[in-house]
């Protein structure tokens, strides 16, 4: 397996778009992405990027210029994605549940110069739109009716289909600097969006190891050499399938890694996650690294893999699956095993800001249970930035090496993320672990309030700010509960007035009304009171062991708390 060093010769001007241009001229008539019915070639995948580029030229688009996909994974989002590279535009990923208020106020921020996406999300777009302005250039995915009203047409003035775009020349291939930026929008800690500031060179070199380091190749230190490497016969093809959705960083961060490659990409048929569709994707096109998000998805994936109906699904061709940001059970992991015994299953302890900070890796049974180890270039720093190496302290993952530039335009926010001690650059989301010895470690969470349910993050006060409006709710408190499938789930404490008669149903409902469905609270809890301080904070440590005591009874009646719980 390859070390990580860093890019030299002239992969220290890497870009994607001149990397996949070259990847497409040397293999242009192997299979690059399988989605929803259609099959692109490299050369007809950067045929099309290429007409979408020179669109988008046409309409003013250039370097710098950002350009917003709201949009689930699909082959279109693939095309927009290399079409920005080719221009040195910025895209920026929206995560597809967002509901109008939400899609506002990232394209606020953002200022798009175009938006694309399919004609199911309409309605969340005119809805935006009665906000915010929309960007002069919006392009329609056709997908079927709209996802809330399927029988409602929904226009949206002035825009185009997404074909229409593709009927211009292409653009004819240019080479593009490492100083070109990718934007990940990220929750955080503050419930408004940030974005994670990438350039195109700074990721590519972060991505050397998840790129190359399963491969029996030294690390490229050129473009040719990068080209050679993804037109080789002899190497294992790489067929990766993501189903998380590539808003995320590990999901487009790996698919962007399967192109350089010269691999294949494989998407589902629908923005739902279907674990049978999953289990027969894997099988039909030898899939052979997969893409999770830890229990959320592993679980239901090996429910349908240990019943008869997956009993005859051949996935042994997987060689790798990948989950990062998200709890995943040592058991989930053994009988995922079972059923792709040359799988080797990593871990990854990451962020949207940088890393990796740690690695688990499972090869096989013998290697459970998983434990966490820091990545070269990672420590465990103290609250006053000292190293933390003695067994049983704790600490915060820090890691130095290739990073982002930081928050856009958030200079104060960026500081505290990415500290520089002794001179050196490093990166802290404020993961705290404990140290374990010769290099392990055990996590013990994030130090903010911020939810992690099923890899999405949900920000309490969003959701508190929603629960205080609906009439009859005096008081409300948000926070996350431990839970084995989605590591965290939503759940509400809420104070009604005497007599308010507000339900659980109607407090999942008004939640549901106004922001995206991962943050509806999947527990709800009325209760008197709150018991605050008189400084008006909630001692949470104290409301999380009440919360246990109050879902107890729920639990030995059935076995699991009710999702719905109204206590008095």
């Amino acid at each position: 397996m390859a070390d990580v060093p860093s890019s030299s010769g002239d992969l220290d001007r890497a870009n994607y778009a001149t990397i996949w241009d070259a990847v497409a001229r040397a293999v242009p008539d192997r299979v690059a992405v399988r989605a929803q019915g259609t099959t692109l070639t490299y050369a007809e995948f950067e045929e099309r990027a290429a007409r979408l580029a020179s669109t988008f030229v046409a309409r003013g688009l250039g370097a710098e210029s950002t350009v917003a996909i709201f949009m689930y994974n699909r082959v279109e989002y693939l095309i927009t994605l290399y079409a920005a590279y080719k221009i040195g535009a910025i895209p920026v990923n929206i995560n597809f549940r967002y509901q109008g208020t939400e899609l506002a106020e990232l394209l606020e921020m953002s200022r798009p110069s175009a938006l694309v996406h399919p004609s199911s999300l309409a309605p969340a777009v005119r809805d935006a739109a009665q906000r915010v302005a929309l960007p002069a250039l919006v392009l329609v995915v056709p997908d079927g009716p709209p996802r809330d009203a399927p029988d409602e047409a929904v226009e949206i003035p002035g825009a185009a289909p997404f074909d229409s775009a593709l009927e211009a020349d292409p653009l004819p291939p240019q080479e593009q600097g490492p100083e070109h930026k990718i934007f990940m929008f990220t929750g955080g800690t503050t419930g408004r969006p940030k974005a994670v500031e990438w350039t195109h060179g700074n990721l590519f070199d972060s991505q050397q190891f998840s790129i190359y380091g399963s491969l029996p190749v030294d690390l490229p230190t050129s473009l040719d050499e990068v080209t050679r490497i993804a037109a080789r016969d002899d190497l294992p093809r790489t067929v990766c399938l993501p189903l998380p959705p590539m808003m995320h960083a590990t999901a487009l961060f790996n698919v962007m890694n399967a192109i350089v490659l010269g691999g294949t990409v494989v998407f589902l048929p629908a923005a739902r996650f279907d674990p049978r569709a999953a289990v027969r994707a894997i099988a039909e096109h030898g899939v052979t690294r997969l893409v999770v998000a830890g229990n959320a998805i592993v679980g239901p994936l090996v429910d349908v893999l240990d019943s008869p109906e997956g009993a005859g699904a051949d996935i042994s061709g997987l060689g790798t699956v990948l989950s990062s940001g998200m709890v995943w059970s040592d058991d989930l992991k053994r009988r995922l095993l079972a059923h792709a015994p040359r799988a080797t299953l990593i871990d990854i302890v990451g962020a949207s800001e940088g890393g990796p900070f740690a690695y688990g890796v499972v090869r096989g049974p013998d290697d459970l249970p998983c434990r966490p180890r820091l990545a070269p270039g990672a420590v465990v720093l103290s609250p006053q930035l000292t190293p933390v190496e003695e067994v049983g302290e704790t600490g915060m993952l820090a890691y130095r090496g290739a990073m982002p530039l930081g928050y856009h335009d958030d200079p104060s926010r960026t500081a505290e993320t990415y500290p520089v001690i002794d001179g050196v650059r490093y990166v802290m989301p404020g993961d705290w672990v404990r140290v374990l010895g010769d290099g392990y470690v055990e996590l013990l969470g994030r130090g903010s309030g911020v939810v992690n349910t099923g890899g999405e993050k949900v920000f309490p006060g969003e959701v508190e700010k929603v629960l205080l409006a609906l009439p009859g709710v005096v008081d409300a408190v948000v926070l996350g509960l431990p839970d084995p499938r989605w590591g965290e789930v939503v759940t509400a404490v809420v104070v009604t007035a005497p007599g308010a008669g507000v339900t659980p149903e109607q407090v999942q409902d008004e939640v549901g009304r106004h922001l995206a469905g991962y943050k509806k609270p999947r527990r709800v809890h009325v209760v008197d009171e709150l018991q605050r301080s008189p400084s008006g904070k909630v001692d949470m440590h104290r409301l999380r062991r009440r919360i246990t005591e109050l879902e107890a009874p729920a639990a030995d009646a059935s076995g699991a708390p009710d999702p719905a719980e109204r206590t008095r």
